[in-house]
């Protein structure tokens, strides 16, 4: 699979300076976690969810969640593990049809080795189970089944812990709280894919919901979680893990407060004055903002609950020309000793140790999301990616 792998290659080569390079479930975690991108949620009950995986793989979706959790009612479970293990064992028996990255979102340990047995063969299209409420006295007994259930069955399984308790958002337990998220995600390091926020989560613990023309970051007890969880968790010295961004809750709006977010001129120079109007008509605009401040604050991906939020994520993973640019002249092999020189594009200062970090981080999202041309932007990715 691989990013914008839904668009001709005749677009691809016109919108890329290095195009995407494809990935397998099999790829090496690091990577993985790099290419998450946007990860869809869909609940586990969908009456047509075999379907529904392959449709939004031809989309352009890489990662996708089944969920058993928050998305169905209590009484809905039993119904929606028989219609998760029914509809992965239609899959497993389609041929030549290339799916996401499959995770599944489980309510309690036990549903993993259950779910694994139940499945057979089919467990084989997993790459994972999403872990809700992680705390380290809830969360070792998942890492433990998912560990277990890998050893037995012979699988490749990784966690992705989603940290969304009150002990994690209350000022007095946070730091303890996420010493010890530390310590159990480090013992499992090897399984622990990703990070995911459930800001809804955090929201709710005060009665609060942000307005589809705010973002994460506009809510300040959440981005003051966020910035916690990123300073102990998503360090750049070899101890972190990829964080994911908070998911965006809407897909249109009927009545703004404020203006819209997003800039008329990249617009008009794309000649997508359209497509803009469609964007801040969905609410997009805000979900744009946010991504930017979510790569801007040290996170990589987005929890997704509408296929429509897909293309403005991928768009704006893409690495710019200039990024790339000041990424590769900073880890030239020749000034590994450091040093301050002027960019390519002569608008700013690369100081070769302190942006190293940055530098390799960037060179990574390039590997699997491409890099643009001199003269591509978002709007042309963004208009690019839009079917028909």
């Amino acid at each position: 699979m691989r990013h914008f792998g839904q668009i001709a290659p005749e677009v691809r080569r016109r919108l890329f300076h290095r195009e995407p390079g494809e990935f397998t479930a099999d790829s090496p975690a690091r990577l993985l976690s790099a290419a998450l991108g946007a990860t869809l949620y869909s609940p586990a009950t969908r009456p047509r969810l075999a379907d529904d995986i392959v449709s939004q793989a031809d989309r352009g979706v890489v990662s996708m969640v089944l969920c058993l959790e928050d998305a169905i009612g209590d009484e809905d479970v039993p119904h929606g593990e028989q219609n998760l293990v029914r509809h992965l064992g239609d899959l497993a028996r389609r041929t030549a049809t290339e799916l996401p990255l499959l995770f599944v979102r489980v309510r309690a340990p036990e549903q993993i080795p259950d779910l694994v047995r139940r499945l057979g063969p089919a467990a084989a299209l997993l790459s994972g189970f999403v872990l809700p409420k992680f705390s380290e006295e809830r969360g070792m007994p998942f890492l433990e089944a998912l560990a277990a259930a890998e050893a037995a069955d012979g699988l490749r399984l990784f966690a992705m812990p989603v940290l969304e308790s009150p002990e994690l958002l209350y000022l007095e337990s946070r730091g303890d709280t996420l010493a010890g998220i530390s310590r159990a995600v480090d013992k499992y390091r090897d399984r622990v894919l990703a990070l995911r926020l459930g800001v809804t989560d955090f929201c709710s613990a005060y009665g609060l919901r942000r307005a589809p023309d705010m973002t994460a970051y506009d809510v300040q007890i959440v981005a003051s979680v966020i910035a916690d969880v990123v300073n102990v968790l998503g360090r750049a010295d070899g101890t972190g893990f990829t964080v994911t961004g908070p998911v965006w809750e809407y897909f249109r709006t009927s009545e703004r407060m404020f203006k819209p977010l997003l800039r008329t001129s990249p617009f008009l120079e794309g000649q997508a004055v359209e497509l803009r109007e469609r964007l801040i008509e969905h609410a997009m605009d805000g979900l744009l903002r946010e991504i930017s401040l979510d790569r801007a604050n040290g996170l990589l991906g987005k929890t997704c609950i509408h296929p429509s939020h897909v293309l403005p994520v991928h768009a704006l993973s893409v690495v710019s020309h200039e990024e790339y640019s000041d990424a590769q002249d900073i880890l030239r092999p020749e000034r590994s000793g450091g040093g301050v020189l002027r960019s390519a594009y002569t608008n700013k200062m690369n100081e070769v140790k302190p942006h190293r970090a940055w530098a390799e981080r960037t060179l990574l999202r390039a590997e699997v999301f491409g890099v643009a041309h001199e003269d591509v932007g978002f709007v042309e990715l963004l208009t690019a990616g839009i079917p028909g």
